[in-house]
C-alpha cells in the first residue's frame, strides 16, 4: 500500500461506507487527528482517527484495526447522548477542539452539521479559550496534589500520574493557540505553542521535568530493545487499545525519526509514556531496564521528590501565564 494523504483519506471513506452499510445504529462518522494536519506521518507511520456516533452506547468503545505495518485505523464509538449539550462540548478541553476541527464523512440526518456549528459558535471567545485551558491545568494540579501527599519511591502508577500531570500542564498552554497535543506530537509542537503565549521557557522547563537533559540519542537507542520486549509481552487479553500491537511501529518509527533528527527530548516523551503504560499493564513483571531509565531521569530514587516540587513551581507558572493571557484578552480573573 502506498502511503500518502489521498490513499489514507480513501481508506477512511471506504471504512465509513462499509460500517454504515452493516450497522444501522451509526448516525454520524467523522475524521479527526493528524490526517487533517500537514505532518500526518511521523517516520513513515500514521493512523486514521475515525469516530462513529451511535444511537446508543456500543462495545468496544475504541478499536484498533491494522491495515499495514505502518498504518492502522483508530476508531472510537460514542453514544449520541454525549453530543447533545453543545455548550458543554464547546468548553470541553478535548471534545470541543476535536469537533471544531473534524471533517464529517457521514451525516444523513445533519446531526453533526448542527453540533459542529454550535460548538464553533463563540469557540474562540477568550473566556471560552481560557476555560478550556483552565480545565487542563486544574487536572494537572489535582494530579500533583495526589503525588505531593504520597511522596517516596514512586512505582509505575505514580510515574504515570506524573506524566499525565505534565501532559495536562503542556496542553493548558497548547490550547490557547490550537487544539490539544497528542502523544507522538506533544514535545514536537509544544515549543511553538509556548512561544505563542510569550513563554518559550516553558518548553525547556517541560524537558527538565521529564528528565530530558539527562539523555541523548544513544541513550534512547539503548533503551529501545527493552521497550520493544515489554511492548511485545503484553497479552492480548490485557492489552489496552493504545498499546495494541498494530500501534508498535506507529510509536517506534516516530521515536527513531526524532532521534535521527537530533531531537531526543521529543522521542523521550513517546518512549517513557508508552513504556510506563506497558509496565502498568504488566504489573508484577520485572522491568529492571525501565526502573534504571526512570532513575536516570530522576523519576525514581532520591531526586524524585525534587521533581514533584519542581512540578508545583511549573504549574504556578502555567497558572500565572493563563491569568496574564486572560487579563490581556479582557477576561476578568
Amino acid at each position: 500500500m502506498r502511503i500518502n494523504r489521498e490513499s489514507l483519506l480513501k481508506l477512511a471513506r471506504e471504512t465509513v461506507v462499509q460500517r454504515t452499510r452493516k450497522d444501522r445504529t451509526i448516525l454520524v462518522a467523522y475524521l479527526s487527528g493528524s490526517l487533517l494536519e500537514d505532518e500526518y506521518l511521523l517516520g513513515g507511520a500514521g493512523d486514521i482517527d475515525l469516530t462513529f456516533i451511535h444511537i446508543d452506547q456500543v462495545q468496544p468503545e475504541r478499536e484498533i484495526v491494522r491495515m499495514t505495518d505502518d498504518v492502522h485505523l483508530d476508531i472510537a464509538h460514542h453514544p449520541q447522548k454525549e453530543y447533545i449539550q453543545t455548550r458543554r462540548l464547546r468548553l470541553h478541553p478535548w471534545m470541543g477542539p476535536t469537533i471544531y476541527y473534524c471533517q464529517t464523512l457521514y451525516d444523513p440526518q445533519h446531526i453533526m452539521d448542527f453540533t459542529q456549528a454550535s460548538v464553533r459558535g463563540q469557540f474562540d471567545q477568550p473566556e471560552n479559550v481560557l476555560e478550556r485551558a483552565n480545565n487542563q491545568v486544574q487536572s494537572a494540579r489535582h494530579l500533583w496534589a495526589g503525588l505531593a501527599q504520597n511522596p517516596g519511591q514512586p512505582g509505575g502508577e505514580a510515574i504515570m500520574l506524573y506524566l499525565r500531570a505534565l501532559e495536562h500542564a503542556a496542553n493548558a498552554i497548547a490550547v490557547i493557540s490550537g487544539p490539544p497535543l497528542t502523544e507522538r506530537r506533544l514535545m514536537m509542537k509544544f515549543k511553538d505553542r509556548a512561544g505563542a503565549v510569550g513563554q518559550p521557557g516553558l518548553y525547556e522547563g517541560l524537558i527538565g521535568l521529564l528528565g530530558g537533559n539527562e539523555v541523548d540519542g544513544d541513550t534512547l537507542r539503548g533503551w529501545l530493545p527493552a521497550w520493544e520486549d515489554i511492548f511485545d509481552a503484553i497479552p492480548e487479553a490485557k492489552c489496552p487499545p493504545r498499546l495494541n500491537p498494530a500501534r508498535k511501529n506507529y510509536y517506534l518509527n516516530a521515536i527513531k525519526a526524532f532521534i535521527k533528527k537530533g531531537e531526543p527530548a521529543h522521542a523521550l516523551w513517546v518512549v517513557l509514556h508508552t513504556w510506563t503504560s506497558a509496565v502498568m499493564v504488566l504489573e508484577g513483571l520485572p522491568s529492571t531496564e525501565w526502573q534504571e531509565a526512570c532513575q536516570k531521569l530522576g523519576l525514581q530514587g532520591e531526586n524524585s521528590i525534587g521533581k514533584i516540587d519542581a512540578l508545583d513551581a511549573y504549574l504556578d507558572l502555567v497558572e500565572e501565564t493563563l491569568d496574564n493571557w486572560g487579563r490581556a484578552n479582557g477576561v476578568e480573573i
